[in-house]
C-alpha cells in the first residue's frame, strides 16, 4: 500500500479534460482503523465523521482526534462479510439523539437493525439504550448487505443482499415473501404505519404506500424494491435512489430509482447480472425487469463495486452531479452520468491502489472513501478550511 505523500503523488485524474488542472487536496482524516467500512456525518452542525469499523466500533471524529462513540464488539464478529455494517443518523438527530445501526448477531448470524441513542456526552452513545427494531435470520454467511438511509420521506431504507451463497439457490432475489435481496422501507416508530410483517423482531411499522403493502398474497409489505444480489452501498441524491449492487462471476452494476417513483422496481437478479442473462445463461425473459443504468465487468482483477455518492462538493468541481463509485478489488473510481441524450456513460477519474469499501460525505458535500485494512485510513478531498 501506497504511503499519504507517495499516493498524493500518483493521485492523478485519469484520461479526463481536467488532466492538468491543478491536484486536488487529499486529507488523510484518521487513521489505524480496523476495517472501516462506514463514513458518516450526523448533519447536525458539528463538522464531525463517524468511522465504522467493521469488528464491532464506531469512532467519532473531529480533526485530528477520535475517540469510540459506540462498542458492540460483544454482540457481534467480523468473519467474512459479517461484523458491524452500517450506520445512519435520525433526521433531527441534534434534538433527538437517535440513531440506527446494522449488524450481524455473533450469537445466531441473524441480520438484526437497532437503534441507539447519544448519551450526555456527544462524544458516546449510550450502550444501554438499544432498542431491536428488526432481526431475522440468515441462510448464509454473506451477501448481507448492509447500508441504511433515511429516504427523503424520513423513512429508513435498508439494503439486503440475497442472503448468500453462490446463484441464490433459494431464488430470494425474486421471492416476494422474504426479505433478503431487497430494498426495505419502514418507520422506526412502530406506532406510526402499518404492523411490522415479516421480521422475527418487528418493533417498527410499515409506511402504508410501501408497493407491496396489501396484505395480499403472502408478499412482504416492507419491500420496497426487489431482484438484488448484495446492494453493499446505495444513496439518495434528492429523492433519486442510486443503489450499486455486486455481481457474481462478469458484470457489476448500478441500479437507479427516480425521484417520484412508486417503488416496486425488479432489478432482475438473478434472472439477471447485470446486462447479461445468469439463469439460464442465455434466452432468459426481461419481461418486467429494470435494467442497470451503469455496468462494469470483471476485466483487470475488477470483482465487486462500491458505491458512493453523485458528487455536491466544491473541492472536485469537474465532478459535480456525477455519480461516483469505485471498485474494491483494483481501487479504480468512476463517475458516472445521464447524458442530454438520455444515454448514461461514466469515465475513470482516478487509479489507487487501496481496496475502497465505502464512500462518505462531511456535511458540506465533501466526498470521502475508506481504505478497507486491518490497519485502514478515511480519506478526504477537503476545501482549506478542512470543511
Amino acid at each position: 500500500m501506497l504511503k499519504p505523500l507517495a499516493f498524493l503523488a500518483t493521485f492523478a485524474f485519469v484520461g479526463t479534460a481536467h488532466a492538468q488542472d491543478s491536484m486536488p487536496r487529499l486529507d488523510r482524516v484518521v487513521g489505524n482503523v480496523a476495517w472501516p467500512n462506514g463514513i458518516v456525518n450526523a448533519d447536525d452542525g458539528s463538522n464531525r465523521l463517524f468511522v465504522v469499523s467493521q469488528e464491532g466500533r464506531i469512532f467519532v471524529t473531529r480533526g485530528p482526534s477520535r475517540e469510540v462513540f459506540l462498542d458492540i464488539t460483544d454482540l457481534t464478529d467480523m468473519d467474512g462479510e459479517q461484523g458491524l455494517l452500517g450506520l445512519v443518523f435520525a433526521p433531527g438527530y441534534a434534538e433527538s439523539g437517535l440513531f440506527y445501526i446494522q449488524y450481524t448477531d455473533n450469537t445466531d448470524e441473524s441480520t438484526v437493525v437497532a437503534e441507539y441513542q447519544v448519551s450526555d456526552d456527544p462524544t458516546r452513545a449510550d450502550p444501554d439504550s438499544a432498542r431491536i427494531l428488526l432481526r431475522y435470520q440468515d441462510p448464509f454467511p454473506n451477501h448481507n448487505g448492509g447500508d441504511l438511509h433515511f429516504g427523503p420521506d424520513n423513512y429508513l431504507y435498508l439494503a439486503w443482499g440475497d442472503g448468500g451463497d453462490a446463484d441464490d439457490p433459494f431464488e430470494n432475489g425474486q421471492d416476494l415473501t422474504t426479505l433478503w435481496g431487497k430494498m426495505l422501507r419502514i418507520d422506526p416508530d412502530p406506532t406510526a404505519g402499518d404492523p411490522a410483517d415479516c421480521g422475527l423482531v418487528g418493533d417498527y411499522s410499515i409506511p402504508r404506500d410501501n408497493p407491496f403493502a396489501d396484505g395480499e398474497g403472502g408478499n412482504c409489505d416492507e419491500i420496497w424494491d426487489y431482484g438484488l444480489r448484495n446492494p453493499w452501498r446505495f444513496s439518495f441524491d434528492g429523492g433519486n435512489l442510486w443503489i450499486a449492487d455486486v455481481g457474481q462471476d462478469v458484470q457489476e452494476e448500478v441500479d437507479f430509482t427516480p425521484a417520484g417513483s412508486s417503488g416496486g422496481e425488479n432489478y432482475g437478479w438473478d434472472i439477471k447480472e447485470g446486462n447479461l442473462c445468469h439463469e439460464p445463461d442465455v434466452g432468459c425473459d426481461s419481461t418486467g425487469l429494470v435494467d442497470p443504468v451503469l455496468t462494469y465487468n470483471h476485466d483487470r482483477r475488477r470483482c465487486a463495486i462500491t458505491g458512493g455518492y453523485v458528487y455536491e462538493g466544491t473541492v472536485l468541481p469537474m465532478l459535480v452531479g456525477e455519480y461516483v463509485y469505485a471498485d474494491y478489488c483494483t481501487g479504480e473510481i468512476w463517475a458516472g452520468q445521464q447524458l442530454r441524450s438520455g444515454r448514461w456513460d461514466s469515465r475513470r477519474i482516478f487509479d489507487t491502489d487501496f481496496n475502497i469499501s465505502t464512500f462518505g460525505e462531511t456535511e458540506t458535500g465533501q466526498l470521502c472513501f475508506a481504505d478497507h485494512a486491518a490497519r485502514g485510513a478515511v480519506y478526504c478531498w477537503l476545501p482549506g478550511d478542512g470543511r
